[in-house]
């Protein structure tokens, strides 16, 4: 069981989920099967899973509540929402609570399984300094702080660190809108990309405090950090 990855799978359809985790674990993967959100938070402390898939609609405790609840405890845990919402603001505050990705049902094992080695894969291998200097601030990465001269750090989500930090790395570059959605939304349709814009506009003013730091829309193309 060393090798495999221990996936913590909350779905409250009883047929669903045991598909899922049946053909999950075929594929080498050790399946946590929760039927409701208290369920799988107590076994998110117990099991210690590497990665959360949440449907959106459960009994006692909806996906996006325990999201928030996880997310209080553990910024780095990778989230993927199953859903049958398809509204922008439903999926925008997916995200905006820490999720990494979602699939809309009904979806493919395939893609399901392509999404997690995704974010299973950018979780071992992100590497960064310890502390990013940008303008007058500085950005502890793997802590997820942004740090304005001497005052009191603020926390970013899970996904303004992560996006931040390749901003930062493509620093007076244009960072590819699609290729930055492929890599942290794993796709770029039309419901990640408005996702991707709230998220920008966030870093933007959390970054305001330095006048000389912009992110600048390059229409057609993507983002560029400078400063």
């Amino acid at each position: 069981m060393a090798n495999k990855i221990k996936l913590l799978l909350a779905e409250d359809e009883a047929a669903l989920g045991l598909i899922i985790k049946e053909s999950l674990e075929t594929r080498d993967f050790e399946v946590i099967l929760c039927e409701n959100g208290e369920i799988a938070y107590n076994k998110y402390l117990a099991e210690s899973p590497e990665i959360l898939v949440l449907d959106v609609m459960m009994p006692k405790k909806d996906g996006f509540t325990l999201a928030k609840d996880i997310r209080a405890i553990d910024d780095a845990i990778p989230i993927i929402f199953l859903t049958a919402k398809s509204q922008t603001a439903d999926v925008v505050e997916g995200f905006s609570i820490g999720g990494n990705d979602y699939l809309k049902k009904p979806f493919s094992m395939e893609e399901l399984i392509v999404r997690v080695h995704n974010l299973i894969g950018r979780t071992k291998i992100q590497k960064s300094p310890e502390i990013i200097i940008l303008g007058a601030f500085t950005f502890a990465f793997h802590k997820q702080q942004l740090k304005f001269k001497n005052e009191e750090s603020i926390k970013l989500t899970h996904r303004e660190a992560h996006l931040l930090f390749h901003l930062i790395k493509n620093k007076n570059q244009v960072l590819d809108r699609s290729l930055i959605l492929n890599k942290l939304w794993a796709t770029d349709d039309f419901f990640s990309a408005r996702s991707m814009d709230v998220f920008i506009s966030k870093l933007r003013k959390k970054l305001s405090k330095d006048e000389s730091i912009q992110i600048i829309n390059v229409r057609g193309f993507g983002y560029k950090l400078t400063d």
